[in-house]
């Protein structure tokens, strides 16, 4: 039997990393956090001056992407890249790039191998729609784009990295827009979501609701 899965999808800043990697942890399950590998291929692709519109170079860049995590920092050619990641630069270049179906076709091989045992707790845009499609649990986490683009600026800001309010919350909405709208993968909940908005919760409740949520289906599979 495959390892059990549980997705937290949603609009960029809803919070869905920071959830995954606290309800991972509360399972002692793997995490994995898709959004840092198309952060992975759009800073590539960066460095290496590929245009976002490239779809050909970009798919290569996706399959031959050299890049490890260990705990909190990410590494991409051996050299660490977790800040660089965090810029809105590289957030709106992945957000680009991740509308082409040779990046998303490179990559979703990569994810899948993330599940293994003892479980694995997914965060992303289409976790529950496309990667894993069958998880056992899905989750799909909304904010207002106010809330989530004060979360961003704290976020940023916890960082060093300059950001002001207004241009977080334009970025965030233009990134919506995108991602709603791109004809592969488009950000929309999964059939069989449950969906949630954080806005007014804490990020210990939201963890805590989706634990609940967990032993229901596990105490269902086990009757």
């Amino acid at each position: 039997m495959s390892a059990p899965v549980i997705t937290v999808d949603g609009p960029s800043a809803s919070g869905k990393g920071t959830i995954a990697r606290n309800v991972a942890r509360a399972l002692g399950f793997h995490c994995l956090d898709s959004g840092a590998l198309y952060r992975l291929v759009a800073l590539a692709s960066l460095h290496a001056r590929v245009p976002a519109d490239d779809e050909e170079r970009l798919g290569v860049l996706a399959c031959e992407l050299s890049a490890r995590f260990a705990g909190e920092s990410i590494f991409l050619e051996d050299h660490e890249v977790t800040k660089e990641l965090a810029t809105e630069a590289c957030g709106s270049r992945a957000s680009e790039v991740a509308k082409l179906p040779k990046v998303r076709e490179a990559l979703l091989a990569r994810q899948r191998a993330f599940r293994r045992a003892p479980g694995l707790v997914a965060d992303g845009r289409d976790m529950g729609s496309v990667v894993f499609p069958d998880a056992a649990l899905k989750v799909f986490l909304t904010a207002s784009a106010a809330v989530r683009a004060e979360r961003r600026y704290n976020q940023l800001k916890q960082k060093g990295i300059d950001a002001t309010l207004p241009s977080l919350f334009r970025e965030l909405e233009a990134r919506d827009a995108r991602d709603a709208a791109r004809a592969v993968s488009p950000l929309v909940p999964a059939p069989d979501a449950v969906q949630l908005d954080s806005s007014d919760l804490t990020i210990d409740e939201v963890v805590s609701r989706i634990l609940g949520w967990w032993r229901e289906r596990a105490d269902g599979v086990r009757a």
